[in-house]
């Protein structure tokens, strides 16, 4: 008699009894189904409207981790990382109300970085609904915006279908999150239902008529330029397409925070299109003949605020491709657009190849701006700051592997790994897919420890390095507890100046001494640290930062706890190319010449 396995995966049971499921609880029916759909990791913080599901967790305990954080902000965060790194949804768990609206700044980001994540938010009973009950909140009013899908599940029955719907939705078309609310009376249910079957993932590929009309558009070209970004890449797509740049000679960049998706080293990689573009590279796009801008969104920040490309047509021929069908033509008219998944769309072109005589040349002076951009700024130079920001990553590049993987929130220090680190690109890994940069293109503060402390959960044999600023740091810097409860050894370095930079940045830019609300006063950062169980050093000179490193390093392999160096940066550092003083100065001879 054939078998199969039984949804709690006790023992296997017979074809015949599945068709009559047995009577189950409806949490242990939720978490049957997401062992169904492949789940290996929850993140979250427990809350009483869903203990019926951690019940049912228990039962799953050796195949599905719960990993408890210390706020839903950093858990969120922590799915995001997961959804990225493994290609599969991060899967998130948040009690009703506060701890649905402490979660959204996740959520946000998973939506804008189109990354696959599930979250499932307690909810008041059906007998309290639209009281204004305790925690109460229309969920599907708070979410809509901000994810592909937001549903409510009021019958034990229709948990499976659900949660099938869910996963399908999160990882189909354009990646992003799906929000499913579980009513407190509905998860004291039960129901005899059958699980259902595995998600499969659906993206849509380009026709041999769109292959074609590439080959044509490229063959006539003579300044072409190859634009990555976006979601659901995977390693055998990030080498279908550098097999294709490298045939066809052609330069390449990466869209903000998408720099691993080519690896950094390669000759025929030129730079990132974000914040602080160099302004060769940013020449270059404009005066191209051709872009193919292969899975980027083409938003505000990787189109300098929609300025490397005239809309709604622009000067150059841009051929977009990407998985959702809505972001095609929402704000340039391409001239060729495509609607296809990264692998579909990259597998067909690892065969295209014209000749590229005509921009003889043009990899090799792309690669020659991105390495002058990569050397030591002359304002750092000229403004010796006691630590060095610039010399730091040079160290870090140094003693680093490759595959390092390096994460970040939001701040003008985050521009020091995105312009000096090199990051690798995509390569298989165990535990799925596997990225080098974690870091939300929603700008939002505060993403860089929990996604290090995921990252060091899920990939413990690799070197994971957090990028924090004082005020970054802070904001979700408690989830180093968690780091030492489930044993993640990443090293976190906190770059303090004494302010929120990049607000002060702007302050002086738009209202030139004239500071307020932009100051802090910090802890000993390395003290916090030791404080929760970890390793902490202070560096306020460039010569002390190469030991520390090392010291921070041993600690990590020998504890599987996180270290934090705390970099006192000087405030006049703010950017590689500017002083604080310099911006203030340069905005007030403006004001005196406008005056």
């Amino acid at each position: 008699m054939n078998t199969t396995a039984a949804p709690g995966g006790d023992t296997p049971i017979s074809r015949s009894a599945a068709a009559s499921p047995a009577m189950r609880p409806a949490g242990r029916i939720v978490a049957d189904a997401l062992a169904t759909q492949g789940v290996d990791t929850v993140f979250g913080v427990p809350g009483e409207s869903y203990l019926a599901v951690l019940d049912g967790l228990h039962r799953h305990r050796d195949r599905i981790r719960f990993v408890t954080c210390r706020h839903e902000g950093g858990a969120a965060f922590m799915a995001d990382a997961y959804g990225k790194l493994t290609g599969r949804p991060g899967v998130l768990m948040v009690t009703r109300g506060p701890g649905a609206t402490n979660a959204s700044i996740g959520i946000h980001t998973a939506h804008q970085d189109s990354t696959p994540m599930v979250v499932f938010v307690g909810q008041v009973g059906g007998g309290f609904a639209d009281r204004e009950a305790f925690q109460e909140i229309d969920y599907r009013r708070m979410f809509g915006p901000l994810t592909k899908w937001v549903a409510q599940v009021d019958r034990v029955e229709r948990i499976p279908e659900y949660v099938a719907r869910a996963f399908q939705t999160a990882t189909s078309g354009r990646q992003g999150p799906v929000v499913l609310a579980l009513p407190e009376d509905m998860l004291a249910g039960e129901a005899a239902v059958a699980d259902a079957a595995r998600h499969a993932p659906l993206q849509a590929g380009p026709s041999t008529a769109q292959i074609e009309r590439l080959r044509s558009m490229l063959a006539a070209a003579s300044r072409p330029f190859l634009l990555l970004g976006g979601s659901g890449w995977t390693p055998r797509a990030c080498d279908d397409l550098r097999h294709f740049a490298q045939a066809n000679a052609l330069p390449v960049g990466c869209a903000f925070r998408c720099q691993d998706l080519f690896d950094n080293g390669h000759p025929n990689y030129c730079g990132d299109v974000g914040i602080g573009l160099n302004p060769k590279l940013a020449a270059r796009i404009r005066e191209a003949d051709l872009v193919l801008a292969i899975g980027p969104r083409l938003g505000e920040i990787t189109t300098s605020g929609y300025t490397l490309f005239e809309s709604p047509t622009p000067r150059q021929a841009l051929v977009h491709v990407h998985p959702g069908i809505d972001e095609l033509g929402r704000v340039h008219q391409a001239a060729l657009m495509v609607n296809s998944g990264m692998p579909e769309f990259a597998t067909a072109l690892r065969s295209l190849q014209v000749d590229p005589a005509a921009w003889a040349g043009a990899v090799q002076s792309a690669r020659a701006d991105y390495e002058d951009w990569q050397r030591r700024p002359p304002a750092i130079a000229a403004l010796e700051p006691a630590l060095d920001p610039w010399a730091v990553v040079q160290a870090l590049r140094k003693r680093l592997p490759a595959d390092a993987i390096v994460t970040n929130g939001a701040g003008n220090f985050a521009t020091w790994a995105h312009r000096f680190w090199r990051y690798g690109a995509l390569a298989p890994h165990p535990s799925g897919q596997t990225r080098c940069q974690l870091a939300p293109t929603s700008g939002a503060m505060g993403m860089g420890v929990p996604a290090a402390v995921a990252a060091g959960i899920l990939q413990p044999d690799r070197t994971v390095v957090c990028f924090a600023g004082d005020g970054d740091f802070l904001m979700t810097g408690q989830e180093l507890a968690t780091a030492v409860q489930h044993e993640a050894g990443i090293l976190v370095l906190v770059f303090d100046n004494g302010m929120y930079g990049t607000i002060r940045m702007h302050q002086e830019r738009e209202y030139p001494a004239r500071q307020i609300g932009t100051s802090l006063a910090n802890p000993d950062f390395a003290r916090l640290c030791e404080a929760f169980g970890g390793f902490g050093a202070r560096v306020e000179r460039t010569a002390e930062f190469a030991p520390a490193l090392e010291a921070a390093l041993a600690f990590m392999r020998e504890r599987r706890r996180p270290a934090l160096l705390h970099l006192r940066i000087d405030p006049e550092a703010i950017t590689p190319n500017l002083s604080l003083s310099a911006i203030r100065e340069a905005a007030l001879r403006t004001a005196g010449t406008a005056s």
